[in-house]
């Protein structure tokens, strides 16, 4: 058999595999939006099932077998090809050695812990989670040194899963930037400060209006509504199975139209990542390998550094009054703008300010770093996460389900938070080259959000299944990641904000 064929051959078994994946995700979607809490025990069980089979496909002997024979030698195979054998033999040495009773235990472990997460965060009570979460944790170190080779904690060697060549070291060092003139910042916003009116903020406004008012701010992103669903979930998240099926989720609160707002333009710079890859990434097996980092770039993008500019509102204010009716009818342009952008330290990550959104990241990255490693028990957690809210945000915690609860991610898996920070530094990075070909905040005041999309397909989805991070924002940029154009950023919109001396 010749490469050519090996590599048909390979496809064929992937094209099963994610037959398989696709079914789990869609089941997975299901849980998160519209199972009953008492089937979701049993859904997990279909979902552990079928990752059993996914799994037996993707560790068959054949399939090591072709995979191992094509990364040793890649003549004929196309460039494409070639990323698509580098990327599933990298995935394949980390998994070797998993069985499929490993594999589907973990599973049914990580399933349990979210209809256990479900549970405690109502009851607002840790301890309901607790013993969840640590069997969790604990599968997630006895799957890391389960590898023939690892970096020198399990902590790193899920940075690097999650961000290829990520680590402790080069994460300690970005947020110790991020700290030392984001920390400052935002206590001489709070003391110093101009008052910013947002009593409107919390006006009532129908559920069915606010979701009407999505299905706009998708279109006006871009979103092919044809292959789109837009449904709600008890923590907003987006997922695809194709470039042609894209779910968004996003949570109405009746009493907090604007958190719907910018929850939904984050969902649907996820969502643009994944109806615009090429088809060819698809074909060839790579489509939606590209870092979390990379991804919470594009969400963070369009949720900020577009949503929350002054171009943007000038762009929305009218159809926002024209949707909501005599609703917000009384508030001018310039108070929504100072309102949406208003920097109080909070409580909830996902209701985050701009500037102290990725305080709440460095909080969370200290504590899986700790908890991971074993330096810290679970049980720790509570307490010292209240610690750090009180430290770095000056908050008193009142209960858990606003504290160590109040996120899905560690109910089955470590190391994503970071990529929410990076993709905040990465994104004002981008934006900076991307002033050097138009006039970006021209183009969004006119609401010509397809100037912004259709660069950003060009140069940004176009080569992030390919590349690793830094390959592709040197890519992009021309340089490695620099925090300096987000700091430099963050400190000059709040302190013109609000006006700081």
């Amino acid at each position: 058999m010749n490469n050519t064929e090996k590599i048909q051959e390979l496809f064929k078994i992937l094209d099963e595999a994610e037959i398989y994946a696709r079914a789990i995700g869609k089941m997975d979607f299901d849980m998160q939006t519209v199972a009953p809490e008492e089937g979701m025990d049993r859904a997990g069980e279909d979902i552990a099932f079928l990752s059993k089979k996914h799994f037996e496909l993707t560790h068959s002997e054949k399939y090591a077998a072709l995979l191992c024979e094509l990364h040793g030698d890649s003549s004929d195979l196309t460039p494409l090809q070639k990323k698509t054998v580098e990327k599933l033999y990298e995935e394949w040495e980390k998994e070797k050695n998993l069985d499929e009773d490993f594999v589907y235990r973990f599973n049914l472990a990580s399933n349990k812990a979210f209809s256990r997460w479900i549970s405690a965060k109502k009851e607002k009570d840790f301890s309901i989670f607790r013993d969840s979460f640590k069997e969790v944790v604990d599968f997630t170190r006895e799957m890391v040194e389960k590898r023939d080779t690892r970096p020198v904690t399990v902590y790193d060697a899920l940075l690097d899963d999650y961000e290829k060549n990520g680590s402790i070291k080069q994460l300690d060092a970005f947020f110790e930037q991020l700290r030392n003139r984001i920390v400052p910042l935002s206590k001489r916003v709070v003391e110093e400060g101009k008052p910013i009116r947002d009593d409107f903020l919390t006006r009532k406004c129908p559920v069915a209006l606010q979701e009407e008012f999505s299905r706009r701010l998708l279109k006006i992103e871009g979103l092919r509504f044809e292959a789109l669903v837009l449904s709600t979930s008890e923590h907003p998240f987006t997922t695809n199975f194709g470039a042609h099926d894209v779910r968004v989720t996003t949570h109405y609160y009746e009493e907090n139209f604007i958190s719907n707002i910018f929850s939904t333009l984050h969902e649907g710079g996820h969502a643009l990542f994944m109806q615009n890859e090429p088809q060819e990434f698809y074909e060839n097996h790579i489509a939606d390998s590209m870092s979390n980092g990379m991804h919470e770039c594009i969400s963070r993008f369009f949720e900020n550094i577009i949503g929350r500019s002054e171009a943007f509102i000038h762009f929305i204010y009218p159809h926002l009054i024209e949707a909501t009716g005599d609703i917000f009818k009384d508030i001018s342009e310039r108070e929504l703008y100072e309102a949406v952008n208003i920097a109080r330290p909070g409580l909830l990550r996902t209701e985050s300010d701009e500037l102290n959104y990725s305080t709440h990241v460095m909080i969370r990255y200290e504590l899986e770093k700790a908890f991971v490693n074993g330096d810290i028990t679970v049980d720790e957690v509570p307490e010292l996460w209240n610690k750090k809210y009180k430290e770095y945000l000056g908050l008193d915690v009142p209960d858990d389900a606003q504290g160590c609860l109040q996120d899905v991610h560690w109910t089955g898996g470590y190391g994503y938070f970071p990529s929410y920070a990076l993709g905040n530094a990465y994104g004002v990075q981008i934006l900076r080259t991307m002033e050097k070909d138009m006039d970006v905040f021209a183009e969004v005041e006119r609401g010509n959000l397809k100037a912004v999309s259709d660069w950003l397909i060009k140069n940004v989805f176009s080569i992030a299944s390919v590349s690793t991070p830094d390959e592709w924002i040197r890519k992009i940029t021309g340089e490695s990641l620099n925090p300096d154009y987000y700091l430099d950023y963050l400190e000059d919109k709040f302190t013109k904000l609000y006006e700081l001396k």
